[in-house]
Formats: structure tokens, sequence, C-alpha cells
């Protein structure tokens, strides 16, 4: 008898290590309980100082603030935004890793059809950050002061209106193309090197009209210099509500441009909850929204699903323009 209580000490003792062990186990097998371990890298595949590096380091900021890990942004522009998405693919799919998507990362598959990626099946769209439609600008001298006059016009000189964008395949190339298609008429595309060029010839008369983003391209109008006759998402847009949406001439025209970030595909669901939800908060906060409207976007900040099912449907929308145009990559 004098035994029985050692021995029964001994055996509650083992017990409760025993089911204490899984329970810690449990704690530290949770990917996202630790994240970020280290800094995070925010791929960028553009130049400095465009839209896309612009919310990368305003996400970044507000990260290292809110984790106190370092988001170092990290520019590798070229290809066409190729060169930087193969380098987040291939990536650790940990989380410290992400890219800024954008309409480039969706066209590419069937404008550039080499890849050396398959972005349906290495890349997961993760959030959408914000959409910021274009804006249809003419040079005064185009006897166009509507989008029905536009369209009437080119059906009466076939191809010989010209449109300009920053070049092949650039969202405002397809935005061009996707007008010409559901107007049913036939405009010549002249492609330039960036939007900076496009811009000073259209103001230069030598181009008829171009999709704008609506920060650089509202001074002209102001100007008097461009004419603005309608914007590309469906309903008119707060900072331009005296321009009409195409979608009131043409139903169902849109062709906004849109910043995201994506992962390289197998990155934890905890992790990719945990920084959805962050940076999801991050560009819906007030401040944030309002700073983003003053450049003419939209917060967004929606979950993991519906970027996903947004970023699929516009990688088919614009497959079927880019085929029914012919258009491939220069």
């Amino acid at each position: 008898m004098t035994m029985s209580k050692p021995v029964l000490y001994i055996t509650c003792a083992a017990m409760t290590a025993a089911t204490a062990v899984p329970a810690a186990a449990q704690r530290t097998a949770d990917p996202a309980a630790g994240f970020p371990s280290r800094p995070i890298r925010m791929i960028v595949p553009f130049a400095p100082q465009g839209p896309n590096d612009q919310l990368a380091r305003l996400v970044g900021i507000k990260l290292t603030e809110a984790w106190g890990q370092q988001v170092v942004v990290d520019n590798r522009p070229g290809g066409g935004t190729v060169i930087g998405t193969e380098l987040a693919v291939r990536a650790p799919a940990d989380g410290h890793t992400m890219l800024m998507l954008s309409t480039s990362t969706a066209v590419n598959p069937v404008l550039r059809p080499r890849l050396p990626y398959d972005t349906a099946k290495e890349l997961q769209p993760l959030v959408n950050l914000a959409v910021s439609p274009n804006i249809l600008v003419t040079h005064p001298s185009v006897p166009a002061k509507n989008i029905a006059e536009l369209l009437a016009l080119a059906r009466a000189k076939p191809g010989e209106i010209t449109y300009a964008s920053g070049g092949t395949g650039a969202a405002t190339h397809l935005a061009g193309e996707l007008l010409a298609s559901m107007g049913g008429v036939k405009m010549t595309h002249v492609p330039y090197k960036g939007a900076g060029p496009a811009t000073i010839d259209l103001l230069g008369g030598r181009v008829s009209w171009m999709f704008g983003t609506i920060l650089p391209t509202l001074p002209h109008v102001r100007a008097g210099k461009l004419r603005a006759i309608g914007i590309s998402s469906l309903q008119r847009a707060p900072t331009l509500s005296e321009v009409p949406a195409i979608a009131e001439t043409l139903p169902g025209f849109e062709a906004q441009s849109f910043y995201g970030i994506g992962v390289p595909v197998g990155v934890p669901g905890p992790v990719m909850a945990k920084l959805n939800t962050e940076i999801a908060r991050i560009i819906t906060m007030p401040d944030t929204r309002e700073q983003l409207r003053q450049q003419g976007a939209e917060a967004v900040g929606n979950s993991q699903a519906e970027f996903t099912k947004f970023f699929r449907g516009e990688m088919a929308k614009w497959a079927k323009v880019i085929k029914d145009a012919g258009i491939k990559a220069d």
C-alpha cells in the first residue's frame, strides 16, 4: 500500500506530459502563429514611381508598422512583367515573398504564349488593392463630343481614326480594342513606349484619341488641351461625375486597371488568410481610401476567393479580346 501513491503520482504525471505535448505541437504547427518571421519581399515587376510601385510601398510601410518586420519593395521591371513574375513564382511558398499583380499579369498567358511559368497553376491571387478606370480623351480637333459620335466617325472612316496607347498589349491598348469590338468599328492602334510619349503625340494632334489614367491626364482636360468623352468603369467616377461612363452608350463596357497582390502557389492557407486580412484592413482604412481616391482609384480589399474569381475572369475576358484582334507581343 505504501508504494501505491508514488506509482499513481508517476502515472498521472506521465499522462499529463503526454497530453501536453500534442497541444504544444499543435500550437507550433500553426504556420501563421509566428508569421512573419523575417522581412517580407514585395516584388514589383515595374520600374519605380508608377502606380504599382506606389501601392506596394504604401502597403509595405503599413505592414511594417503593424507586424514589426520590414517589407522590402523589390522593383524588377522587364519582359512585360515576366521577369519579376518568374522570380516570384520560383520563391519559397511561405508567404515571405509577394508579387504585385496587374492587367499585364492576366493577359500575358495569351499575349506571350511561351512564358517560363504557368500563371494559372503557379500563381495564387491574394487580395485586390484597388481598381482605376481610364478616361477616353480626344484631341479637340476631332469632331466627336461623345462616344456615340466617335463610333459614328469611325464607321464613316474605317481605319482612319487612330488611337494611342502605352504599348502593344497594355491595358489602354486592350481597352481600345474592346471599344472597337463592342462598337463594331475598325480603328488603327498606334503603340508608344509608355503613356508619356503617347500623350505628347495626342496633345500635338498626331493621333485622334487614347485611354489615359486619370491623374496625369486630367490636367490636360482641365486646361482644354484634351476633351474627355468617356470613362471606362461601369459607373461614372466620383472625381469626374461630369464625364459619362462608356457603358451608358455601350452597355457592359468595362476596362479598369487593377492593382493586386499574389503569392506563389503552396503558401499555407492560414498564412494567406493572415496576409489577406491585414492587407485588406490597410487598404480600406479611411485615410488610405481617400489617398487612393485623390489619385483616381478606388480601394477594394476583398477576400482571396473574390480576387481569385476576378483575376480568372480578367484572364478569360482579355484572352478573347487579344485573340479576336490578333494582337501579338512586340
